[in-house]
């Protein structure tokens, strides 16, 4: 082999080993974003309006075009079930995480969550206790199967689509268990909203304080509070849409998913700006 054709050799090696890592990095960039601060302030605005907008889509419906309650939830849930399927689809087609899709598909998956619940509950009247225990199974359930399949449920190894498919099956569980324990404390032991909001909070508060002295692990903690900040923020969005002659502060479903919506939008304009969550496992 002369000299030349030694150097090229070299250069094509090399530019073959580049090509090979960038590959290799952008199949293991996580699709989710790093937990921070943000991460979960906006997490609790999508809990937010995941239980406000949905009672405004369902009574907008139902006032519409004089339909039942049961009526209402079968099309609401059959729209925002669509909307859903059609961003999960855009969200595996993309390569990471891009904060517009990943945060409108927790709006909306936050929606359906809540409309399961109330698809049982107030359209079949299955008891709240019920779908409680058979939502906190079915999570159970999924966090056993997705453990043993991929030895890890931490955030940053949602890399590959096996991964995310059981992280966004979790996702789902969540809500539907946080809706219907939320709602459980609230209606059926009568606490009301802001009684309900101040325990999840302390909940989430004790979660903390056993993570930092590490008596729990960080991947346990995460998942633990995930879950109490759905009925943490039904329980804030009921407090502030609700009338005042059931306990809440009157601002109306319309007004409430408004402000938590433009809370989530400002978020994420940030978020796809600075960059500041992103996350490479």
């Amino acid at each position: 082999m002369t000299a030349g054709s030694a150097v090229q050799a070299n250069l094509s090696f090399g530019q073959q080993t580049r090509s090979m890592t960038s590959a290799s990095a952008k199949r293991h960039l996580a699709k989710v974003p790093a937990i921070t601060a943000i991460f979960w302030i906006i997490k609790i605005f999508a809990t937010t309006v995941g239980e406000t907008f949905a009672d405004f889509i369902n009574g907008f419906v139902v006032d519409g075009y004089k339909l039942t309650d049961a009526q209402g939830l079968q099309i609401v849930s059959a729209i925002m079930g669509a909307v859903l399927a059609m961003l999960l689809v855009i969200q595996f087609a993309v390569r990471r995480y891009i904060p517009v899709i990943y945060w409108t598909t927790i709006v909306f998956i936050s929606v359906a969550g809540t409309l399961i619940t109330d698809n049982l509950h107030d359209g079949l009247g299955v008891e709240l206790w019920v779908t409680t225990a058979a939502f906190g199974a079915l999570l159970i359930v999924t966090f056993l199967i997705w453990h043993r399949s991929e030895k890890t449920l931490a955030m940053k190894s949602i890399t590959t689509p096996k991964r995310e498919a059981f992280y966004w099956l979790a996702i789902l569980l969540t809500f539907a268990l946080g809706t219907s324990a939320g709602d459980q404390l609230a209606e059926s032991f009568n606490l009301g909203y802001a009684l309900s909001l101040v325990i999840f909070a302390a909940a989430i508060a004790i979660v903390v304080i056993l993570w930092r002295r590490k008596l729990i692990s960080e991947v346990t903690a995460f998942w633990i509070a995930y879950i109490l900040t759905r009925p943490l923020g039904a329980s804030l969005g009921d407090l502030l849409s609700q009338p005042n002659k059931i306990g809440g502060l009157g601002l109306g479903t319309t007004v409430t998913s408004i402000i938590f919506l433009v809370g989530i939008l400002g978020s994420v304009v940030y978020l796809s700006v600075s960059k500041r969550d992103e996350l490479r496992a």
